[in-house]
Order: C-alpha cells, then sequence, then structure tokens
C-alpha cells in the first residue's frame, strides 16, 4: 500500500489521504490503553499518515500531552512528517462539564501557548476553534490565529463545525485551509450549502466521523453495553429504535462489501475518499489492528456501481437520531 497525499485546500500543506484522529485515545469512547496509543500512532506515521488530529480538551489536556509523547519517542524521520491539527476554545470543569466556548483573542493566544507546551514542539500546523463562540465575531477570533502565524506559532487556520456563512467571513479575515466537520454516509449535511462554499473558495475538508463512532464500522452490536464515559452512551443514534434501524442500514452496506472482500469500515470510508480529493478523512483508530484495517481503505476503488448500490442501501439522510445530544446540536451551525 502507497499512502497517497491530498492537498488541504488551496492554502493548507500536503498530507496523508487519511488522517489520525487521537481523540479516543484519551476520552469519550471509554477506557484507553496508553502503551497501545502510542504504539498506535507510531504505526500510523510508519504507515505514511502525517496527519494527527487532537483538541486541547481531549481528557483536560492528556490527548496532547499523550501525541508529544508519541512523537518524542518516534523515530526523527518520522517526527519531523508529523502534522498537527489542534482545535482550541472549549471550556471544561475539573468535573468534565462542558461549559461552552472562548474564542476571544487573548484567550485563542493563551490556549495556544498551552497545547505548544503539553506538545512539545514550537509550531502548530493547523489551529482552529472547535465550535464558534456566539458571544466573539469569527472575525477577531481568526484574526487573533492569523497573528499567531505572523509569529511563527501556527502555520495554517483552520475551521470546526461552521456553517457557510460564518465560512465566508472567516476566510474574508484570513486565508483559511480547512473545514473539520463530520461527514460520512449516514452524516451528509454538508453536502447542501458547506461543501459548495468551501469547495468555492478553496478551503479543504477534514472529515471526522467517517465511521460515526464506531456505528458504521460493521463491529458495534445492539448488545454492546456502554460505560458511563462513553459518548455513545448519550448520543440519539445509539439508541433504542434509532440503533436498530442504524444497524440495519450497516447490513445493507455489509452484502456490498462482502461481494467486493473488503470490510465494511473499509467501505465506509472508502466512500468518504471518493468525494472528492479536497476531503481527508480522519479515522478514530485506538489500536494497530483497527489502523491497519482502516489503511486498508486506500485500496478500494468504488466503482460507478458500488456508489449506485451504496446510495440505494444507505440513501442521504437515512440515519435515524441526530449526531450529538440537543444539547450540543444547539452549538452547531448548518
Amino acid at each position: 500500500m502507497t499512502m497517497l497525499t491530498r492537498p488541504l485546500g488551496n492554502t493548507g500543506p500536503q498530507v496523508s489521504a487519511l488522517g489520525l484522529g487521537c481523540m479516543g485515545m484519551s476520552a469519550l469512547y471509554g477506557e484507553a490503553d496508553r502503551t497501545e496509543s502510542i504504539a498506535t500512532i507510531h504505526a500510523a506515521l510508519e504507515a505514511g499518515v502525517t496527519l494527527l488530529d487532537t483538541g486541547d480538551f481531549y481528557a483536560m489536556g492528556h490527548n496532547e500531552m499523550l501525541i508529544g509523547e508519541a512523537l518524542r519517542t518516534a523515530p526523527a524521520a518520522r517526527r519531523e512528517q508529523a502534522l498537527i491539527s489542534v482545535k482550541f476554545g472549549a471550556l471544561r470543569g475539573p468535573d468534565g462539564s462542558w461549559s461552552g466556548y472562548d474564542g476571544r483573542p487573548a484567550a485563542v493566544k493563551n490556549f495556544a501557548a498551552y497545547s505548544l507546551q503539553r506538545l512539545g514542539v514550537d509550531h502548530i500546523d493547523v489551529y482552529r476553534i472547535a465550535r464558534l463562540d456566539p458571544d466573539v465575531p469569527i472575525e477577531e477570533t481568526v484574526g487573533a490565529i492569523a497573528e499567531l502565524v505572523e509569529e511563527g506559532y501556527v502555520r495554517h487556520i483552520g475551521l470546526s463545525e461552521v456553517g457557510a456563512g460564518t465560512i465566508r467571513r472567516a476566510a474574508a479575515t484570513a486565508p483559511v485551509s480547512d473545514l473539520q466537520i463530520e461527514y460520512s454516509l449516514i452524516s451528509r449535511g454538508i453536502e447542501d450549502e458547506i461543501l459548495p462554499t468551501t469547495r468555492e473558495l478553496g478551503i479543504g475538508i477534514t472529515a471526522y466521523g467517517v465511521l460515526s463512532r464506531g456505528l458504521i464500522s460493521g463491529h458495534f452490536t445492539a448488545d454492546r453495553q456502554l460505560g458511563a464515559g462513553d459518548f455513545r452512551a448519550m448520543s440519539p443514534r445509539f439508541q433504542g429504535d434509532n440503533l436498530r434501524h442504524n444497524l440495519n442500514l450497516v447490513e445493507a452496506l455489509r452484502k456490498i462489501a462482502e461481494q467486493k472482500g473488503v470490510s465494511v469500515a473499509q467501505i465506509a470510508i472508502a466512500w468518504v475518499l471518493s468525494r472528492g480529493e479536497d476531503i481527508v478523512p480522519l479515522v478514530g483508530a485506538r489500536r494497530r489492528d483497527r489502523l491497519t484495517e482502516a489503511l486498508g481503505a486506500l485500496d478500494v476503488t468504488l466503482e460507478p456501481a458500488d456508489l449506485a448500490a451504496i446510495e440505494e442501501a444507505i440513501p442521504a439522510g437515512a440515519a435515524a437520531g441526530e449526531r450529538y445530544p440537543a444539547a450540543q446540536m444547539a452549538h452547531l451551525e448548518s
């Protein structure tokens, strides 16, 4: 397998065709093994993955420190190829509670200072506020990141989970390389307005949730017990009749995958890869075996007949339930 590269928008760097989302190694999906997490990051780098994605609020800095340790212990050549994308702005309490987002310019620079220290790097490759702060104009937040670019602490400006209007305002303030947003077979909301806007402006997409938090990985079962700290225990798509409906969609996808001799996860990731050269899927593998499976998607070619069959099995809007609980959906722009 040869790791392909894709541009992260017109102003961003070339990155691997798949990126590694590291959140699950620290938070929200149950216990993770630190040794295995670091080994998975090392394996990703060895396979040619260059883009590592994190957030400063993932387990209150734990994830950044984990990545920092993985980079320190990686071979120099692999460490130097790594490009780090960081989300900031989420406000957390000591008990793990969430209390909003802070996009004030002073806060932006404060968050960056801590991230640089935890990661053990002298710059962040892509920096973005995790969700729009409704009390701070996006121009002010992006302007602060632009100042960090001028000072050499950040290389590229990103956005996360914002709508077309905010994207245009941000891009008019400073060059924006990338929008990070959920996109998968069962989360296709960006296709109506957001994706046309990013393409018009030359902004790339890093797509998270390409396996919908494991829901369409082919490995999730209806009888799986989720711990209290697992986000999916509160996610509408994993509840009751919604879960049963969504797993029926997975079984329809499994039939197509089996006909091609690939796994459900691989065909789901390959579908996102097929959406365009400007889209880089983030895979949330926490173990080396799951990483190996995900990387296998790069060898899957979806022919027009395959894409038509997938569309028939899982048309846009087919999923049951919102992708976040109502309180979190309120923070998202459409």
